[in-house]
């Protein structure tokens, strides 16, 4: 038997990728949230805005989710690990034991009190109430989720402050100057920009900065990073450090695997240790587990990849950002290009600004051996 605990993009791929390569033992998939597997990049974007009906988002339907032959036990968060006996214990009281166990609990909001953020799908309908009742919100946070709910809440009519510590939205993400034309592209909807300085408090009237300026707004919303989620297992003997350490074959322990957001593991590629937060790394790493478990022995060596949807614009991330970026296709004023990103004279990493076929087509020249290619922080997002 394998369980797999998490039941979002992570936890449901590896179920997936089992049941493709001929795994046919029982599967159980556990879940902390009521509803059945869902996805999360549409929650900032078209489920926020209305534009998708709540429905809409789940990964596969009902039909598609008893053909898999899984077992979902869904509304019970795990609470506690014993590796030794390969147990799951949960809210509830069950005690669930398995084979192999791959953790896939994902990211938890880091957040200001009684203020709403976004993680989940119940998050996402609520902070869309909140912003139909609201004229004027403040989106602490500048980084992708910060910047998509302001986009978003513009696109509502809503009148949007987006604060946060970057000199522009994304910076770490795309690079100074492309997170500029970022910056350029919210003013330009409306979107009024507070950046360069911290956020110190949330007080009646509004958002308080390190500089003493209060932003006024009748809602704010926190939208500054997550944290993996493994807090239920600090007395499971797994080493936790900025998420589940792992080997190069996403193995916590004998039996025990790591996928998505919550891993971090040895990528042999670059001799490091990486963690991403992506959505398409969660199903590259689901595949790359499931395999594992079934003997492959393969490392995941992948190229990280992320991409965001920001009223106009469609911007593709492949690889890492570097301090040198260059426009070699289309131009910045069309708001159509693609860049790419040097370290010390090695392409890096590739942007494309509303042209992902291109984009993808100069993906394939970065190095795959470069070991110095490792940002301060990996890159995250939808």
């Amino acid at each position: 038997m394998t369980l797999i605990v998490g039941a979002s993009a992570a936890g449901l791929a590896t179920a997936e990728a089992l049941r493709r390569k001929g795994y046919t033992d029982p599967l159980t998939i556990l879940g902390a949230e009521p509803h059945l597997p869902y996805d999360r990049p549409p929650l900032s974007k078209q489920v926020l805005s209305g534009s998708w009906e709540p429905a809409k988002a789940q990964l596969r339907s009902a039909e598609a989710l008893a053909a898999l032959d899984a077992s979902l036990v869904l509304g019970d968060p795990a609470v506690h690990l014993d590796v030794a006996e390969r147990a799951v214990h949960t809210a509830s009281g069950r005690v669930l034991k398995a084979e192999n166990i791959v953790l896939a609990t994902g990211l938890r909001p880091r957040t200001l009190p009684g203020q709403p953020t976004l993680r989940t799908l119940d998050d996402a309908l609520a902070l869309r109430g909140d912003l139909l009742k609201c004229s004027r919100a403040v989106v602490v946070g500048d980084g992708v989720l910060g910047a998509e709910i302001a986009a978003t809440a513009r696109q509502m009519g809503v009148q949007v402050t987006l604060a946060g510590p970057q000199q522009a939205p994304m910076a770490l993400q795309l690079g100074p100057v492309v997170a500029g034309l970022l910056g350029d592209l919210h003013t330009s909807h409306g979107v009024e920009l507070r950046l360069g300085a911290a956020v110190t408090g949330v007080e009646e009237s509004g958002v308080r900065l390190e500089t003493g300026e209060v932003l006024p707004a009748d809602l704010v919303v926190v939208a500054f990073g997550s944290a993996p989620a493994t807090e239920w297992l600090r007395d499971s003997g797994l080493r936790l450090d900025n998420g589940i350490v792992c080997d190069s074959r996403c193995r916590a322990a004998e039996g025990i695997y790591a996928a998505g957001d919550v891993a971090r593991w040895h990528h042999e590629t670059l001799g490091t240790s990486v963690r991403l937060e992506n959505r398409t790394n969660a199903t590259e790493q689901a595949i790359a587990v499931a395999g594992n478990i079934l003997g492959a022995d393969e490392p995941y060596t992948p190229v990280p990849y992320f991409w965001t949807d920001q009223f106009d614009a469609k911007i593709h991330v492949h690889g890492f950002i570097g301090p040198d970026v260059s426009i070699v296709e289309g131009s910045t004023a069309e708001r159509r290009f693609v860049a790419r990103y040097h370290r010390d004279g090695e392409l890096v990493g590739v942007l494309g600004w509303n042209m992902p076929k291109q984009a993808r087509l100069h993906r394939q020249e970065i190095t795959r051996s470069c070991r110095a290619t490792v940002a301060a922080s990996a890159p995250g997002g939808a």
